[in-house]
């Protein structure tokens, strides 16, 4: 086992473990206690408990094939548990409802796409290394349960307020609007890209949406969680508002470290070369759409 393995695994575990602690300690002064204990740090031990034991078999089998649907798994086993937690304090409300349907409705859809694409590809390149050794393996479940904590952080502390019964409102419908909106963009951005990948062989895309950004699918995901962000809006109060961190994350995670700056490094490496792919990439934005697309695209 390697020692630098270790140290690297201990010190994202301490550095997850205070993020959790600073936004729970900051967010659940109005969340409903249950046993003593707030819902919402009793969420964030529901999510990384989730993480640790599915972690244990993969770790044995070295498979990554269930990765994504076990973060789809958390994602809805969170909102369930939100929703009953909310029920203890009286009725659940409208934007209650609403914004638990647009999230399970998004991680169905997003973690069965990605299910079905590893299980028809065999395997994800990212977590080539990290699966031959458990510790760290453990990498990349703690980073999903850290990216399901953020990322849902408005929704776990929207339903599980002591006093959340604010009427649904403007904030509400924009939110709404712009996850329809993104919802949209991110579906048809991953069916145009999954059809191409069967047709075609060793190039990019550069048709459909992909004309108009070189990444609509994250463009997508990051609109819907705005648009999450904004049924807290309406409701959330003093060092609440922490919980609106989850669309700066996204964003922050998609374009600096994990999305595009990862995949914009593999099309250079495999089509660096290449005039035309340049040619994309230099008028082509990354993540907001322009508003035409390039006349070579179809």
């Amino acid at each position: 086992m390697d020692g630098k393995d270790i140290r690297v695994t201990i010190f994202l575990l301490l550095f997850v473990i205070t993020i959790v602690g600073l936004i729970v300690s900051a967010v659940d002064n109005n969340s409903v206690k249950v046993y003593g204990y707030s819902s919402v740090f009793l969420c964030s031990i529901l999510i990384f408990g989730i993480q640790l034991i599915a972690w244990i078999p993969a770790s044995i089998l070295k498979t990554e094939r269930f990765f994504d649907i076990i973060g789809g798994i958390t994602y809805i086993a969170v909102i369930f548990f939100t929703l009953w937690v909310g029920s203890l304090n009286g009725l659940i409300t409208n934007r209650q409802i609403v914004i638990s349907l647009l999230v399970v409705i998004w991680s169905l859809r997003l973690s069965s796409f990605l299910y079905l694409r590893i299980h028809r590809t065999g395997k994800d390149g990212r977590f080539d290394d990290l699966k031959t050794s458990p510790i760290r393996f453990l990498v990349p479940w703690t980073l999903q349960g850290l990216w399901i904590f953020l990322t849902l952080n408005v929704v776990i502390v929207v339903n599980s307020q002591s006093n959340s019964g604010v009427p649904i409102g403007t904030w509400d419908l924009i939110g709404i609007i712009l996850w329809l909106s993104g919802f949209a963009i991110e579906v048809i951005a991953d069916h145009q890209k999954s059809k191409f990948n069967i047709e075609e062989n060793n190039i990019w895309i550069d048709t459909g949406l992909w004309s108009y950004c070189r990444h609509p699918n994250y463009f997508g995901e990051i609109l819907l969680w705005l648009g999450i962000a904004c049924f807290g809006l309406s409701c959330l109060n003093g060092l609440e508002l922490v919980a609106l961190i989850s669309p700066i994350f996204v964003y922050l995670l998609l374009t600096k470290v994990s999305g595009i700056p990862i995949l914009d490094s593999r099309g250079l490496t495999k089509w660096g070369d290449n005039a035309k792919y340049i040619e994309y990439r230099n008028n082509t934005p990354a993540l907001i759409p322009k508003l035409k697309k390039n006349k070579n695209s179809i």
